[in-house]
């Protein structure tokens, strides 16, 4: 008998069960100091091990297949990219009562990136742009193809970096729309959702996406593009999907100048507008109420996706 996992499930997760992970199944960092990097993001509790390392546990089964996906796949992708990627150093295992995979990754120095440090940045959008053009690029080996199910994961919608497409989003954005109507242009916002699902689709085969490519998955060192985290949606898609990063951070000047780097056609900067928007529409239904920061970054990118 299969045992599905429960997707509300939450399992107990603080420093001292982190502390036994480590020291019981690799022994040889039990003298290393643990601290908790608060606030972490919403997939896994972080802790700093140690001046090199973090270690991630997955809060929900959403990320619960991120660690063995991201060793496999990131020690292939970081010699390729111009920004740095947490390459992750091994995989733990369930026990002490948690009961999924960790990672053990190697510490990447940096803050957060903010649309105000970056959001005017011509040198950031065309970093980005780079970025993006040299992950779509990728060409894994025929090792790499041959095993290609050992790293395939699944997005936020069920489709490894969004798949299926905005199609399989319709229903929820649309609800979501409703329930903002108070707050935004819901006749406004929904002639955009309806002018990315009519757009053309992506041509051509699937290329490989971040999935998640936003702000809160960017770091700054001095003020400049350091890093980008958080595969957990990395898959083959359409890259659409990762043009959110212009509506989340950059300006209206910025934005042209990330779209001419990365020589982004009409349609496809449609459907980023779209993935914008529904991404944004989602995160601000789940969390405004409770959230001023997520509400203010959530209205500034729906803001962005209208304006183009």
């Amino acid at each position: 008998m299969v045992t599905v996992p429960d997707p509300d499930h939450r399992p107990a997760i603080d420093t001292a069960l982190v502390r036994r992970l480590v020291d019981t199944q690799f022994p040889h960092w039990a003298g290393l100091p643990l601290k908790l990097i608060d606030p972490a993001g919403s997939d896994h509790v972080i802790h700093r091990l140690g001046e090199e390392l973090s270690v991630r546990l997955p809060r929900h089964t959403g990320a619960i297949g991120q660690a063995e996906k991201e060793r496999y796949w990131l020690p292939r992708l970081a010699p390729r990219l111009p920004l740095a990627v947490p390459v992750p150093v091994t995989v733990g295992r369930p026990a002490l009562g948690y009961p999924w995979p960790w990672a053990v990754t190697r510490w990447l120095d940096g803050e957060v990136a903010t649309v105000g440090k970056l959001g005017d940045s011509s040198e950031a959008a065309r970093e980005l742009a780079e970025f993006l053009s040299a992950l779509q690029s990728f060409a894994p080996d025929a090792d790499a193809d041959a095993d290609a199910d050992a790293g395939e994961g699944e997005g936020a919608d069920g489709s490894a970096a969004g798949l299926a497409g905005l199609a399989g989003r319709d229903g929820s954005t649309r609800a979501a729309i409703a329930a903002v109507a108070d707050v935004f242009d819901a006749p406004a916002l929904t002639a955009l959702w309806d002018a990315a699902l009519s757009c053309p689709g992506h041509q051509g085969p699937p290329v490989w996406c971040h999935g998640d490519f936003h702000t809160g998955n960017l770091l700054t060192v001095d003020g400049r593009l350091g890093a980008v985290i958080d595969f957990g949606n990395f898959g083959p898609g359409d890259p659409a999907v990762d043009l959110m990063i212009a509506f989340t951070l950059m300006s209206a000047e910025t934005r042209a100048v990330f779209r001419g780097a990365l020589g982004v056609d009409d349609a496809t900067w449609l459907r980023g507008r779209g993935w914008a928007l529904t991404t944004g529409l989602s995160a601000y239904t789940a969390y405004a109420a409770t959230s001023p920061r997520i509400a203010e970054q959530t209205s500034r990118q729906i803001r962005a996706a209208l304006a183009g």
